[in-house]
């Protein structure tokens, strides 16, 4: 034996049986970033080393199993590391006789990771070496100084974060700290942050807030951007062509993180953001990212850098964005539904804001329905009140129009204006790209003319660059030309009278079939903030109060569609002056003709009543009058009905039942000589019509769903005798 002293590995025999040796020894190898394996060169040699380390522990060279695969993975726990994936695997296998690192931090640094890997070799007897010896995790000796290595080295990692993190958080505090650039800006090599150099790229980024400021949604400042062919310009971060420019076409969540980055309003801000550890995805470590609020940034620092928009115009965008959303506190994004006042209408008595409903009404138009039905959705509740959507847009649109009306001469001047500056701006953008198409055309010109022309290897290949430089300037130009023949730079004679004559009519042009309602929407969304509606009890009478732009306030009242006689505010005037006039020997035409004289209009809202709507009247009011048509009908079979006189014994209308019998919920034919349709109901089918018209409203529809619910459900828990081979749900 020698005096000199035996080393850890050397003290290891007692430890490792002959079996051991019969698996595997594995080498675990790992860097936690790319720039330590290229940097720290020593490191990953001696953690290779150790292969021979393992050979002198009594393995043979072949069965000796490099693992490498996390070379460059962080063992923080956060990141899929494939290679100790495979090492866990191996070692739950029963294939592993030791397992070797440089130190235990190689293996892992998140306490459920490591102790995991303890279990299994406890379970499965592999051994655990590192520099300082071999250990055994069965052995509670061992076990306990394993947990112990574990535990420092995880709270090392703690330390070395929050070391780099104060570090980061002091020098972005002073505004230092470099963050990844967006697009239309660059870093000198002092550090210095500037406006993109190049004049193409930075009039691409002011027509993205100039069109977001116009348009006002993201969708349209990228159909604006794609219709006119513009194309972003983005910095290479990385890579061989690392600052090169390219041009790409742009997306929606370019153009969306373009309009959030407070780097455009010239304001350092730094954690903007935050990882949401349930959000993020295996094998995708930039996912899991959750945007916080203003106040939870950890630094924020106006006007430190150069910028594009001032902060007032950044603030209006990310207000704007906000109300874009489709949420109940916001007024939502501007859509294509005929509704105009979308987002805009309060209920006048709960304060709720009222949704939009869509009803099909002649010719399948779409009917717009402003409902507060907020209780109704939450608590079960009765809906709050609900009009018909044309009534009430029809007042604000009149009330609108007049107020822009003074207007209209400087509104044209400055859409002329508008237009002027937005096509100006889409010019010289192509006529950059044209330029630039131009100068890499003559770059390539110069290349193959300072060519050998013996070295016919390099002549060719530039002689193809300058071909295909020549074919897209030839090209771009061609696009241009085609562009500029359906869009001019600027407005000719004959549009700007056009516009100006447009500026005389405005109600020609809100109503002009090319004006959408979009367009419609935008408007009085600029001038209006809020419609206050309050319904008149059940009546047809409506308090509206308009809140203007600035808090002027217009009060006004209108009258909606109502679906009874009794809901009207005068019924009882008409109901008297109708008695008066079927007393004084007046026909149903000369009752209507009357009732409309004297201002009278029947519900629903339609125009003026005519003579079945005076029979619908006296029908209501009680008044049976002799109808001539009626003695003139033929003779019906034993329980037939005609439809309105058993509607009037059932006490509903007749058009529900008409709609009972095109729906099958009632037997009933046309018949050939009356051309009235007739309903087959004895005694019993009668008493099922009225039941079925008692139900309340809604339970035609919930029907199904109750009897699909009871096929699903056995409330008999024994079954029936003799059931056992029928099916079952």
């Amino acid at each position: 034996m020698s005096g000199t002293t035996r080393l850890p590995w050397e003290r290891a025999e007692s430890k490792i049986q002959p079996w051991h040796r019969d698996r595997l020894a594995v080498v675990y190898v790992r860097q936690s970033t790319a720039a330590q394996v290229i940097e720290h060169g020593e490191s990953t040699r001696v953690q290779y080393g150790l292969a021979d380390r393992a050979v002198a522990l009594g393995w043979a060279r072949s069965r000796v199993l490099i693992i490498d695969e996390d070379l460059g993975h962080s063992a923080a726990g956060l990141d899929t590391r494939p290679g100790f994936a495979r090492l866990v695997w191996e070692v739950g296998l029963d294939h592993v006789g030791v397992v070797l690192g440089m130190d235990m931090s190689r293996l892992a640094r998140s306490g459920r990771e490591w102790h995991q890997l303890l279990e299994l070799c406890a379970l499965s007897g592999a051994l655990l070496g590192d520099l300082d010896g071999v250990y055994d995790p069965a052995e509670h000796n061992d076990r306990l100084l394993l947990g112990l290595k574990g535990t420092i080295s995880e709270a090392e990692l703690h330390l070395i974060r929050q070391r780099m993190w104060s570090g980061r958080i002091a020098k972005a505090r002073r505004g230092e700290l470099a963050v990844p650039l967006p697009i239309g800006f660059v870093r000198r090599a002092s550090g210095e942050v500037v406006l993109d150099p190049d004049e193409q790229v930075q009039a691409v980024v002011r027509v993205v807030f100039d069109a977001f400021q116009r348009l006002g949604t993201i969708g349209a400042v990228l159909a604006f951007l794609v219709d006119n062919g513009i194309e972003l310009g983005v910095r290479c971060r990385e890579g061989p062509e690392r600052g090169d420019l390219s041009w790409r076409r742009p997306s929606r969540n370019t153009v969306a993180g373009m309009l959030r980055n407070p780097a455009y309003a010239g304001i350092y801000a730094y954690g903007r953001s935050t990882v949401d550890p349930k959000r993020r995805r295996a094998g995708r470590p930039c996912t899991g990212r959750v945007r916080l609020e203003r106040g939870n940034w950890k630094v924020f620092l106006p006007g430190v850098g150069p910028s594009y928009i001032s902060v007032e115009q950044f603030e209006r965008n990310l207000e704007r964005m906000n109300a874009n959303r489709a949420r109940a506190e916001s007024l939502g994004a501007v859509r294509d539904g005929p509704a105009l006042l979308t987002g805009l209408v309060v209920c006048g008595r709960c304060g709720q804001k009222m949704t939009v409903h869509y009803q099909h009404g002649p010719a399948g138009r779409l009917q717009p329905v402003y409902a507060c039905d907020r209780a109704k959705v939450d608590h079960a509740a009765a809906s709050c009140q609900q009009l018909a959507g044309a009534c009430l847009d029809a007042a604000v649109t009149a009330l609108l129009l007049a107020a822009i009306a003074p207007a209209a001469l400087e509104v044209s001047l400055a859409a002329a204006e508008q237009v002027e500056a937005g096509r100006a701006q889409v010019d010289r953008i192509w006529r950059a790209r044209l330029e630039r198409a131009e100068f890499a055309a003559d770059r390539a010109r110069r290349q193959y003319q300072l060519t050998e022309p013996e070295n016919r290897l390099v002549a060719r290949a530039l002689e193809r660059d300058w071909e295909a430089a020549l074919a897209d300037r030839e090209r771009l130009g061609e696009e241009y030309a085609r562009f500029t023949a359906t869009r001019p730079r600027t407005l000719t004679a004959a549009e700007r009278e056009q516009i100006r004559a447009l500026a005389a009519d405005v109600p020609g042009i809100w109503h002009a079939p090319t004006t959408t309602d979009a367009d419609r929407k935008q408007l009085i969304r600029a001038l209006v903030e809020q419609v206050r509606v309050t319904v008149r009890g059940i009546s047809e009478q409506v308090d509206v109060e308009i809140v203007w732009a600035g808090g002027h306030r217009t009060a006004t009242r209108i009258v909606r569609p109502v679906a009874r006689l009794a809901q009207l505010s005068y019924y009882p005037q008409l109901a008297t002056r109708a008695r008066e006039l079927v007393e004084a020997g007046h026909s149903t035409a000369q009752i209507a003709e009357r009732l409309n004289a004297e201002g009278f209009r029947p519900p629903k809202r339609s125009a003026v009543f005519t003579a079945n709507a005076v029979v619908d009247l006296l029908r209501a009011l009680g008044i049976q009058r002799a109808d001539p048509a009626r003695s003139s009908r033929p003779v019906l079979a034993e329980h037939e009905w005609w439809l309105r006189e058993l509607a009037e014994h059932l006490g509903m209308p007749a058009i529900t039942l008409d709609a009972w019998v095109r729906r099958g919920w009632a037997t009933g034919y046309l018949h050939p000589k009356a051309r009235l349709i007739v309903v087959r109901a004895d005694p019993g089918e009668v008493d099922r019509l009225r039941a079925l018209h008692q139900l309340p409203p809604g339970a035609h529809t919930r029907r199904p769903w109750l009897r699909n619910q009871a096929a699903l459900l056995n409330l008999d828990p024994q079954g029936a005798p003799g059931d056992a081979d029928q099916p079952r749900l």
